[in-house]
Order: C-alpha cells, then structure tokens, then sequence
C-alpha cells in the first residue's frame, strides 16, 4: 500500500464519528472490543466491523489476549495524517485572515 493509499484509508476510516469516538477511547490505552463497544447503542458486530475499518487503515492494531481482543492505538498514521494537514497550515490561515480583513471592512462600512 503506497502512502497516498494510506492516508485515504485513514480519512476514509475517520469519516465515521463511531470510529472517531473509538479512537478518541483508545487514546487512553489498549481496551478490549467489548469495552470499546459500551458506550454505543449499536450490536458487538456492528462495532467489530468499525474497528476492522479502523484496523484495515493501520489506525489501530488488534491482539488475541485469552478470551479478549485487545486494540491498541497506532500512533504512526496519526502522525502522517498531522503531517499532511500540517503543509496546508499556512495556506489555510492565510485565508483566514484574508476573510477576517474582510469582515472587518464590511463590518466598518456598515456602521
């Protein structure tokens, strides 16, 4: 799988708020696909196939633990997601102000 392949798979996977919500549980540590699942109003399998779209995109690892399944967030396609984001920075907050300058201009012309 290439990079460019790589982040669209984690941005695919990040396009969902469960999966953004289990992300945001595995940020806290390793916990097993029943913890993960408790706070959703939603079937064990139909979690299980968030957290294989989550897996498929190297967003988290799985591991067999006794009777458990245990995932554990992957740090690196975070980065990479960061990374990425990080190289439009400047583009973004140039417009912003550009539409903050503008605001402000219309805003004292009204007055």
């Amino acid at each position: 799988m290439t990079k460019d392949d790589q982040l669209d798979a984690a941005f695919s996977a990040l396009a969902h708020p469960v999966r953004r919500a289990i992300l945001a549980q595995l940020a806290c540590g390793t916990a097993s696909v029943n913890a993960l699942a408790e706070p959703f109003d939603m079937t064990l399998p139909a979690v299980s196939k968030h957290i294989r779209v989550l897996e498929t995109a190297g967003l988290i690892s799985r591991e067999k633990n006794a009777q458990f399944r245990l995932c554990t967030l992957e740090t690196a396609p975070i980065r990479e997601i960061a990374s990425w984001t990080e190289r439009y920075r400047t583009i973004w907050e140039g417009r912003f102000n550009a539409m903050d300058t503008l605001l402000a201009d219309m805003k004292e012309k009204d007055q």
